[in-house]
């Protein structure tokens, strides 16, 4: 009995390291997504906000592009998300698995390039999508 009291004991010991690493992980690939995040939003300052707009404005550009990106990913805009989970806080990308943090990442440089690249918003919508499921 005492072997087998050891044995569970060892296989929580693991599985809690496992889960931590994993934390970690997520936590790691959230922070480079957010870090990532400066890419594209400079492709949109420069490429997509009319210089005579006010900051409010711009922000609904920008929350816009972010929702491309959700739709692209995940199939919902941040607000279907919210309205669909009212009981969590934070966003969609804060529940996200690792590889569609990964996912997401790499579609944020492309739409980047897809926007300096004069791609309508509706073109650029196919392509992500396009990624996210390869």
């Amino acid at each position: 009995m005492n072997s087998y009291k050891l044995c569970v004991k060892e296989f929580q010991r693991l599985k809690s390291e496992e889960n931590n690493r994993l934390k970690l992980e997520w936590n790691l690939q959230r922070t480079l997504a957010k870090v990532n995040y400066q890419i594209p939003t400079d492709a949109i300052k420069e490429n997509l906000i009319p210089k005579a707009i006010t900051k409010q404005q711009a922000s609904f550009v920008y929350a816009n592009e972010a929702d491309l990106l959700n739709v692209a990913l995940f199939g919902i805009t941040a607000k279907e998300w919210r309205d669909d989970n009212p009981d969590k806080s934070g966003n969609v990308r804060d529940y996200a698995t690792l590889e569609q943090l990964v996912v997401l990442s790499n579609m944020e440089s492309i739409n980047a390039l897809l926007i300096r690249q004069g791609l309508p918003q509706a073109g650029r919508l196919i392509q992500l999508n396009k990624v996210a499921i390869t």
